[in-house]
């Protein structure tokens, strides 16, 4: 696959297939670019120009133990841009990798996008009276410990076999796609940068159409995130999924194809 080189030196991993208007797509905490298979071959057939994208510390791309903070993969996707001279760009983003969207946003503003599309990630992390749709059990006297030992199970939202949709991934790709260890200091330090932040006045600003797609039984926090976003913004809209946990792409991918290839008409 090719690569780009960074300003700060770190070799980063992409795909780029098709001609027409450029999807580039953003996983999440510890998911390759091969995490989008199902969503990669949809828009292909769709007629538009798919760009995958490993994050710094992700998939096939460099994990250098600096830069592992939202700011900075905001900035290496603004590389990723230049380098492909890429414009009227709609990204997407799966869980972090919607914040990196909104970090791109916050540093650079709309003028090479289109539109927006955010996957199952609340804007606020941390939970308080004021904002209740955040991280099951975070709060910000425990944010500096609670994700000490990974991602935790919260025990809420849709039950059943989490692998289910990686099997059927690995089913259309013909092997078993790698993510990344969480427990790593350079991915530990990145998790709670992640988990520190508030994108909700990015979100209100936003120039761009957005669309944020919730899964109704998300197992990391309540769907009613994305309404509570989408209601600061008059060009956001919403599509909650049902039977559908955190990673929408993957428990119901056709249904998650059929609401990004809509909001793209």
């Amino acid at each position: 696959m090719p690569t780009i080189t960074t300003g700060d030196g770190v070799r980063l991993n992409y795909s780029d297939e098709g001609t027409g208007a450029p999807v580039v797509l953003i996983a999440g905490f510890c998911a390759p670019l091969e995490s989008w298979e199902l969503q990669r071959a949809a828009l292909a057939a769709g007629g538009y120009r798919v760009i995958g994208f490993d994050r710094r510390s992700h998939g096939r791309s460099e994990s250098p133990a600096y830069g592992q903070r939202l700011a900075r993969h905001g900035r290496d996707l603004q590389e990723l841009l230049d380098t492909l001279a890429l414009e009227d760009v709609t990204l997407v983003g799966g869980s972090m990798g919607a914040s990196t969207v909104w970090a791109y946003y916050d540093l650079f503003g709309p003028e090479r996008l289109s539109r927006v599309v955010t996957i199952d990630q609340t804007p606020r992390m941390v939970n308080d009276d004021e904002w209740p749709h955040g991280f099951y059990g975070l709060t910000r006297g425990n944010v500096g410990t609670y994700f000490d030992a990974g991602v935790p199970d919260t025990g809420r939202g849709r039950a059943g076999d989490r692998l289910e949709g990686v099997t059927r991934l690995a089913g259309a790709l013909g092997r078993v796609p790698e993510f990344a260890d969480p427990r790593t200091p350079e991915r530990r330090a990145l998790l709670q940068n992640h988990a520190e932040q508030d994108w909700r006045d990015v979100i209100a600003r936003m120039a761009v159409p957005s669309l944020f797609i919730a899964g109704r039984e998300s197992q990391f926090w309540p769907c009613e995130h994305a309404e509570a976003a989408a209601a600061t913004n008059q060009l956001a809209s919403v599509v909650t999924l049902e039977d559908c946990g955190h990673a929408a792409n993957l428990d119901q991918p056709e249904l998650t194809n059929a609401a990004i290839l809509e909001f793209l008409k």
